[in-house]
């Protein structure tokens, strides 16, 4: 018995030992499914904050007034990031209101009696839009008047704002989705807003708690997913637990400094995988940087020339067959005052600095917005080749390609130039750089005047620069260029004429006039300018100096005077470099091609040759324009379309959708076309005229966003096409109600512009008769007193 007893409780006392070694076990399971689990929230806080955080992340920011719960409005600034729209009272301080979590919201317009566009952001079901803290973890936000917990109502400045206001939610609307990527199990979605661990509260939890189903996720490998997958479940399952927990709450806090260290590795990790995991081969085309560059000196001397005798008698006999005030563009000019490049080459030239333009794209202040813009122009003009030349004449059809890379942001601006006419010659170019957020695009007709000993090359146009994510039109004009000392004196290049530089949107403006050089002036009087900048009609600043050098700026109300632009030799060598096609991928209407034989002929000093082979090229266009007639036939042009209507030249393939860092990865360019490869298709933010391509990738593939002329836009879910093709439709149902409208007031006028007619030609008709008989029955009665008279005077005289 004793033995037994003694076996007994052996045994129960092993059994004890196995089942405390299984509790032992199973606690230290849980303490690594804890720790990871706080790894994984600190690493998915540390990703969303980086870009909720980030300052270049924003897909648009201005003023919106937003109406409270008093129905009284009040203006704020907004800004639009991926997935959150953040309220603020000033862009400066950073007077956080609320942040509005984009992902449980439906957007519709709102129509309204009053000025602007109104858009309504709502719940569906009624529920709180808000989320409870701020990007930096404010709790309470700046006071302003109550705002509604589960709607807002929104108003824009003018319609073209609140379309783009409404096309970007959309946007970001569609990016939120690739928030979610680790949240990623087994194709399921969970919910982390239940966790008791208070110290890791963040704007992701705050965003996946108001999420709604929705399909659309990242696509990750299998090793990706692997990586991501982690317990979900709420952290303690019942009171055991969560007592266990805080026995061995002290051996967890000793471990925090080895998982704050994980935790880093694990978010270096997370942005490794924004990069493609599965990546697409890019067919873009190759660009080599440019060898060769001739920038020319400041002052007169490097734009005069001075002719040999032989090329006189050429330029003699030219004068022969001009007269004062005659357009030159039908004239052939000798080839020794020729620059060995394309027109369409030499509007290129503005672009070296285009890293200004990305300054300006991230300026938050109007003003200094416009200054940026002036000194980006203003740097375009002191790249001139040595003496007096001129560029080729483009032949129908040109094109001319090249790009530049900024090291600063890492984006490349593309440039892309076609003559789209001979007779008038017109270049028409695009320039994109839509990481950076500016575009540009414009048309220039070239024209030049004979005037005996001088002549003007007159570039009549303008051009339209875009801030993507502003939807800021900046219109430009550019200065005439005046060669004189034909006949007599030494021939001298110069810039004349006043340009401007318009923004409507911001009111801001301004006016520069480049001045030609006195009779008597002196050195320094070569090569000035003067110009305002404007706020309307106030001038708020003055500029002062020579475009090639120089440029003083005047600030009005402070009376501060410094240095706006001056190309050193430290500008110059910042200058971005060039890259030009390849040769041998050109085709055979691209301007270096083209005109390689006149090129080399002029380099080699050899104007015979020259004359000769530019006499080749100029035929062969003549040749094809009369069989083009013959035929009845219109020239088409490859990359540019004419508008109708404005009669402006605008890009096939131009893409204006403010850049998506989460969705677009990197803007390229092929056969002329300029596409963005994008992680997933989402809808073009464009002008409805302008229809896109539709992507034949599949979901949750890598693709390239590269709108095509004539074709619908299929990128992006059924939803959304269905709100943007609704949204055309009622534009063009109104434009057409508009349309009819006017045609009726036509008529109405035509109505009343014929009864007048009718009424004039009565009246007219009836006057004089009436007018005949009255003054036939004056003259009869002054008949009579006279006859009376003399009767009179004669009766007494006897």
């Amino acid at each position: 018995m004793g033995h037994g007893s003694e076996s007994k409780l052996f045994n129960g006392s092993e059994k004890d030992i196995s089942l405390s070694s299984s509790k032992l076990t199973k606690k230290e399971s849980l303490k690594v499914q804890k720790k990871n689990y706080r790894e994984e929230k600190k690493r998915a806080t540390k990703e969303l904050l980086s870009t909720i955080t980030d300052p270049s992340v924003i897909v648009m920011a201005d003023w919106l007034k937003i109406r409270g719960t008093l129905k009284s409005w009040t203006k704020l600034w907004c800004v639009l990031k991926p997935g959150v729209l953040l309220v603020y009272k000033t862009p400066k301080n950073g007077q956080w209101v609320g942040t509005v979590l984009l992902n449980a919201c439906e957007l519709i317009e709102r129509p309204s009696k009053k000025d602007g566009f109104c858009f309504k952001l709502f719940h569906p079901l009624e529920q709180s839009i808000w989320a409870i803290k701020g990007p930096k973890g404010e709790a309470v936000g700046s006071i302003t008047q109550p705002l509604p917990s589960s709607y807002l109502i929104i108003r824009a400045a003018s319609e073209s704002d609140g379309r783009c206001w409404m096309d970007a939610l959309e946007l970001a609307l569609k990016c939120s989705s690739l928030l979610k990527r680790t949240m990623i199990r087994e194709g399921k979605e969970h919910d982390l807003n239940s966790s008791a661990d208070s110290t890791h509260v963040s704007l992701y939890g705050l965003l996946r708690a108001n999420n709604l189903h929705s399909g659309e996720n990242l696509p990750l490998n299998d090793s990706e997913i692997e990586r991501h997958q982690f317990k979900d479940q709420d952290m303690y399952s019942d009171k055991s637990d969560k007592e266990n927990d805080h026995d061995h709450e002290e051996s967890d806090n000793d471990g925090l400094g080895k998982s704050e260290e994980s935790d880093s590795d694990t978010s270096e990790r997370q942005d490794d995988s924004y990069i493609d995991p599965e990546p697409i081969d890019i067919k873009e085309t190759t660009y080599l940087e440019q060898s060769h560059e001739e920038l020319g000196e400041a002052g007169e001397a490097a734009q005069t020339e001075v002719v040999s005798e032989e090329n006189k008698s050429l330029i003699w006999t030219l004068l022969k067959q001009v007269r004062p005030g005659m357009d030159l563009s039908k004239v052939v000019l000798p080839t020794f005052i020729l620059e060995p490049r394309s027109f369409l080459d030499k509007l290129s030239d503005y672009y070296y600095h285009a890293d200004f333009l990305s300054e300006a794209a991230l300026e938050e202040n109007a003003y200094n917005r416009m200054k940026k813009v002036v000194k980006w122009y203003l740097s375009g003009f002191y790249k001139k080749p040595k003496g007096l030349k001129k560029p080729y004449n483009p032949i129908l059809g040109e094109t001319f390609r090249c790009m530049w890379i900024h090291p600063r942001t890492n984006s490349k601006t593309f440039y892309i130039a076609e003559q789209v006419s001979h007779h008038p010659p017109i270049s028409a170019f695009y320039v994109s750089n839509r990481k950076d957020g500016f575009c540009l695009s414009g048309s220039i007709l070239a024209k030049s005047k004979f005037y005996g000993n001088s002549l003007s090359a007159i570039l009549d146009g303008e051009g339209r620069l875009t801030f993507l994510n502003r939807g800021e039109d900046y219109v430009m004009t550019m200065p005439y260029a005046h060669c004189k000392g034909i006949l007599y004196g030494t021939m001298t290049l110069e810039l004349g004429g006043t340009v401007n530089i318009t923004c409507e949107k911001t009111g801001y403006s301004a006016t520069i006039e480049f001045k030609l050089k006195p009779f008597l002036g002196n050195n320094d009087s070569v090569n000035q300018i003067s110009g305002k900048i404007k706020l309307g009609k106030e001038v708020l600043a003055i500029l002062e100096g020579h475009w090639d050098s120089e440029v003083t700026i005047s600030d009005k109300k402070t009376d501060v005077s410094e240095t706006f632009w001056n190309p050193t030799s430290d500008i110059k060598q910042r200058r971005l470099p060039r890259y030009t096609v390849k040769f041998e991928e050109q085709d055979d209407f691209e301007s270096e091609k083209l005109w390689q034989q006149v090129t080399r002929a002029i380099n080699n000093k050899d104007q015979t040759e020259a004359t000769q082979e530019k006499y080749v090229l100029e035929e062969a266009q003549r040749k094809s324009a009369k069989e083009r007639k013959l035929k009845g036939e219109e020239w088409t042009c490859k990359l540019f379309d004419q508008d109708s209507v404005t009669g402006e030249w605008h890009y096939k393939y131009a893409d204006t959708r403010p850049w998506d860092p989460l969705n677009d990865m990197i803007q390229f360019e092929k056969d002329g076309t300029i596409q963005t490869k994008v992680r997933h298709r989402t809808p073009m933010v464009s002008v409805p005229k302008i229809k896109r391509k539709p992507a034949s990738q599949k979901k949750g593939e890598c693709g390239f966003s590269s709108p095509e002329p004539d074709n619908q836009d299929s990128s992006g879910s059924e939803a959304q096409l269905l709100k943007h093709n609704t949204r055309i439709r009622k534009k063009g149902t109104d434009l057409g109600e508009l349309q009819s409208a006017i045609e009726s007031i036509k008529e109405t006028q035509e109505d009343i512009k014929r009864d007048i007619m009718a009424l004039r030609n009565r009246v007219t008709s009836n006057s004089p008769p009436v007018d005949y008989h009255f003054l036939q029955f004056k003259h009869y009665v002054f008949i009579l007193l006279v006859v009376l008279l003399q009767l009179i005077i004669n009766f007494l005289f006897k």
